[in-house]
């Protein structure tokens, strides 16, 4: 079972009223939120699934989209603000340090946020990055910002996107829902539509839902998922401690001595060009 050792760094910490603070990053943080939650409604996700879920945006390895990333800072991230390509191979080396047998999850550890090469078409962040959410139904108060960023969108007052469930049932399962749109679904999907891609369904699921956290931190939602989703609850949990707590600006992995070793996880869990 995945497991991480806690750290004494405080992660994600969100200030409420981010015009108090002298953080330039704070302010940017808040800002991401403020775009995405204005504009993340279910009329949006479903053009930006009619966008990009063609795979029409170009073809390339997995490692190139990895190094894409050398000059891509998250802006929704209040923790690191350093190049996202690090951040990769620092939760990937933290997943193969626990748990060595299991080189498909290192794997997942080192692409996992390789979605984000959506900015290399001119995305804005808002449509990338940060903690996701379905859109279709209720807002959760579990949601980052949820008081201050949510009064300008369009699904806010809908008179059947406002309610619990929405445009869903209960316990219709996770992957019946409408997340609001970013790198996770893109590059589940991106995956799904490689016929040569053989990581686990456990290896996807990571992927997909790895950012919702008001589900798995926050414990919300639970009234949408179905079995599958609470048996993989943990997995997610768990995966979230390394993608969390291997951050660290003042140690940044030496790429070139791991790049062998990941391209031949590359090689033989997701060989060839991939379409984007």
């Amino acid at each position: 079972m995945l497991q991480a050792k806690d750290s004494t760094k405080v992660f994600r910490l969100y200030i409420d009223d981010p015009t108090s603070s002298y953080s330039i990053i704070a302010q940017r943080v808040f800002n991401t939120y403020k775009q995405m939650h204005t504009y993340q409604c279910v009329d949006f996700v479903r053009k930006q699934h009619d966008r990009w879920l063609k795979f029409d945006h170009g073809r390339m390895k997995i490692y190139d989209a990895i190094m894409k990333l050398n000059k891509f800072v998250d802006e929704s991230d209040p923790d690191v603000d350093v190049p996202n390509m690090y951040h990769g191979f620092q939760t990937a080396e933290g997943l193969r340090k626990a748990y060595p047998d299991e080189d498909w999850l290192h794997l997942v550890g080192l692409i996992h946020d390789c979605g984000k090469v959506l900015a290399l078409n001119s995305e804005p962040q808002w449509a990338i990055v940060g903690d996701t959410f379905p859109v279709g139904c209720q807002f959760s108060d579990k949601i980052v910002y949820h008081k201050t960023t949510f009064e300008n969108n369009p699904d806010l007052n809908h008179e059947i996107y406002s309610t619990k469930y929405g445009m869903y049932t209960p316990n219709c399962g996770l992957e019946q829902c409408l997340m609001s749109w970013g790198h996770d679904e893109y590059l589940y999907r991106v995956l799904n539509n490689h016929p040569a891609c053989t990581l686990p369904d456990e290896g996807l699921y990571i992927i997909r839902y790895h950012s919702f956290y008001p589900w798995h931190t926050g414990g919300d939602y639970m009234y949408l998922c179905n079995e599958t989703d609470l048996r993989r609850l943990e997995l997610i949990r768990r995966f979230q401690k390394f993608d969390l707590y291997t951050k660290d600006d003042n140690d940044l992995p030496d790429i070139d001595k791991l790049e062998s070793y990941y391209l031949s996880l590359i090689e033989k869990y997701i060989p060839g060009i991939v379409a984007w």
